[in-house]
């Protein structure tokens, strides 16, 4: 199985073969939803937090005495059931995060990748460089490409593009350690270096 290589202007200058075992075979789309609940889950603040009873403040004292007021019996006022009340079973500061086998990890990469192959959305440019990092030039850049809305992986750094970038809520720089399966599947597009590719090849074998 080969791609296209392409140089900064969108024209092929060759081609690079993908490795079966990564590129081929069938998407296993549910590995898609178990990765992508861990990454939200373990985004979240889990900072939310109520207090019960015993942390509103006030309510020390017996509103009324146990029997002959014909009322019902009551011990506090920041009961529950009263206005100004504690919050039962309210959230409480804790920690939302867990882990995935690391091979379920690598399957969910490798599939993703795959999909984007398959969708026809997997773009290799032979490398992006910018003399400057101007967002107008990245732009331009990218449109020659035709594309609207991608992940751009590359490998190592690259500070004039990632500076450019990071202006553009439809397009995001990602380097290849940090690859995931929620960006991937988050735009519509995949672009990838060659040397960005030739990485990501070796880490999900």
């Amino acid at each position: 199985m080969n791609i296209e290589v392409l140089d900064r202007n969108g024209s092929k200058v060759s081609e690079i073969a993908l490795k079966d075992e990564i590129f081929g075979g069938e998407v296993k789309e549910h590995l898609f939803y178990e990765v992508v609940k861990m990454q939200r889950a373990n985004k979240r603040a889990g900072t939310a937090s109520t207090k019960t009873k015993g942390n509103v403040s006030g309510g020390g004292i017996k509103p009324w005495k146990q029997k002959g007021t014909g009322r019902a019996r009551s011990g506090s006022t920041r009961s529950p059931i009263w206005r100004h009340g504690g919050t039962v079973f309210g959230p409480h500061p804790r920690d939302y995060s867990y882990k995935l086998p690391k091979k379920v990890m690598k399957d969910a990469l490798r599939n993703a990748l795959a999909l984007r192959l398959q969708e026809g959305k997997l773009k290799v440019i032979d490398a992006i460089e910018l003399s400057e990092p101007r967002t107008k030039a990245a732009l331009e850049l990218l449109k020659r490409h035709n594309l609207e809305n991608a992940l751009i992986v590359i490998e190592g750094e690259n500070r004039n593009l990632e500076l450019a970038v990071r202006n553009l809520k439809d397009f995001q720089v990602q380097r290849t350690g940090g690859l995931n399966v929620y960006d991937i599947l988050n735009y519509e597009s995949l672009v990838m270096t060659r040397s960005a590719l030739e990485k990501v090849e070796a880490m999900v074998q």
